[in-house]
């Protein structure tokens, strides 16, 4: 029983708590070049997104081991050992000081503790805090909670410096922490036959780490630490910021650098930092840092995005999303679109797209909406004729479809037009079918690999939007002098 009246011995947190981790308050609205800002419990889920959020969800793997039984419990007589009850079961109370030499550090351990435990309900709550089970699925809440830590994180770091310590701590401690559910998700196959005594052959099965984490998990991580690792590198550069607040009347110099970062930006965003360069410009050897860096932050973008996309094409279609399709793709798309992909004998999606005249990132967002959503509407005809209509087959499905059939090709046409349309807008907000699969997921595994690709999708481009800003105004200087 000595064991209940200290339970502060039977935890080793193995960190030392970040204040940055601590502060729940810090809400901040931001948005970086390319995307919108959204709360953190919304599923309008954006490719470029860098939201920022109240407060992250993570989850500890820190648990308490060798909980008593009411059986068990002693005759308690004294304040500490009541306490120390209380506190296994989960109770909060106003804990005094027991001893005059308790160190700063026990209190900070012991108040991350609590931040720690905190975390941990909402996550096994499902977010519902009145435990009435109303809460999310595990799956929605662990996407929650990524997608939280992102924001607060990375969601005030909008200029080419290292990140802050202490949220690099955290980032890196917190992420370790969520994404240890990984390591319980496996598959069984078969490892080795034997034979029983009695002849009888067995085949006996060992667990492996299921094929999509194994794959991608690794893949991500790597992608993590290189994006760390780009911020990490623009530590002493020739180029600065000055923000909107610091630039005066007379500060005609600073005014000109907006002026011009105005030209490559879509649209006025008064909030963020202006790079500025020397009057000179910048050296040949950080230009070629820039254009290095920039590559690489590209190829990972590249890279982030083709994991995300292969996981969400994973998912499950939700009912709720095959109820809302339209009887007729050619009502969806509309007569001009429909005629063009019906009569054309050699289909060009990119042709299309130019004849469109798309003006705006949301009017891309809409036409990929109509264009999923009559996909999926021909596909469905094409595999009526099949016995088996359930929508977990339609993949399977359409691989027997005859690929002469009219449908058919409308669909395979419709998902060119919509891969080429991705293509031409890679920063569009994800679709109302790719929202819905997020909501509705209920594999833990797809939602944290989903999820942790699409904050590395929008942290890679971002930075690539930063250095372009950097390097646009260094140009427009350079031929200024010229």
């Amino acid at each position: 029983m000595d064991n209940l009246s200290n339970p502060d011995e039977n935890y080793d947190l193995g960190y030392q708590p970040s204040p940055s981790s601590l502060d729940q308050n810090d809400q901040s609205t931001t948005e970086t070049p390319g995307y919108s800002t959204m709360s953190g419990d919304s599923f309008v889920y954006c490719r470029t997104n860098s939201e920022t959020s109240a407060f992250c969800e993570t989850i500890s793997d820190q648990s308490c081991s060798g909980e008593a039984s009411p059986s068990c419990w002693p005759d308690l007589k004294s304040g500490v050992h009541n306490q120390a009850v209380l506190t296994r079961l989960g109770m909060k109370q106003h804990k005094n000081v027991i001893a005059d030499d308790k160190s700063d550090d026990q209190e900070a351990l012991d108040a991350e503790l609590e931040l720690m435990k905190e975390r941990f309900s909402k996550l096994l709550l499902g977010e519902d805090m009145s435990g009435s089970g109303k809460g999310v699925c595990t799956a929605v809440t662990i996407s929650n909670a990524i997608t939280n830590l992102y924001a607060t994180v990375f969601g005030q770091n909008l200029r080419l410096e290292p990140l802050n310590p202490e949220k690099k701590v955290m980032w890196k401690r917190e992420m370790d922490c969520l994404l240890s559910v990984c390591d319980y998700i496996v598959e069984f196959v078969p490892a080795k036959s034997q034979n029983l005594q009695d002849g009888t052959a067995v085949e006996v099965m060992a667990s492996r780490p299921r094929l999509d984490i194994y794959i991608n998990l690794p893949a991500l991580r790597k992608l993590d630490t290189m994006l760390i690792e780009i911020l990490d590198s623009f530590q002493d550069t020739e180029f600065w910021y000055a923000e909107h607040g610091s630039m005066s009347s007379n500060s005609t110099r600073l005014g000109s650098f907006r002026r011009i970062v105005q030209v490559q930006r879509t649209e006025e965003k008064w909030w963020l930092p202006v790079p500025c360069v020397p009057p000179e410009g910048l050296s040949e050897k950080s230009r070629k840092h820039l254009r290095h860096k920039r590559d690489c932050a590209n190829q990972i973008h590249k890279a982030a995005m083709a994991i995300n996309s292969s996981i969400l094409a994973e998912m499950e279609i939700p009912e709720s999303y095959i109820a809302t399709l339209p009887k007729s793709g050619k009502a969806c798309l509309g007569d001009s679109i429909y005629r063009y992909m019906q009569t054309a004998e050699k289909f060009s999606p990119d042709h299309l797209l130019e004849c469109l005249n798309i003006a705006s990132e949301l009017e891309a967002l809409e036409l990929a909406d109509r264009v999923e959503a009559s996909m999926y509407t021909w596909r469905r005809k094409a595999c009526m004729s099949h016995s088996k209509s359930s929508w977990d087959m339609v993949k399977d499905l359409m691989s027997d479809t005859d690929r002469s059939d009219k449908n058919h090709i409308l669909a395979e046409r419709a998902e060119s037009l919509l891969f080429c349309l991705k293509q031409k807008y890679p920063e569009l907000s994800q679709t109302s079918l790719d929202t819905c699969k997020i909501q509705y997921n209920k594999d833990v595994g797809q939602a944290i690999l989903e999820s942790y690709s699409r904050v590395l999708e929008g942290l890679a481009f971002n930075i690539v939007a930063w250095i372009d800003d950097v390097v646009f105004v260094d140009r427009t200087i350079r031929d200024q002098d010229h």
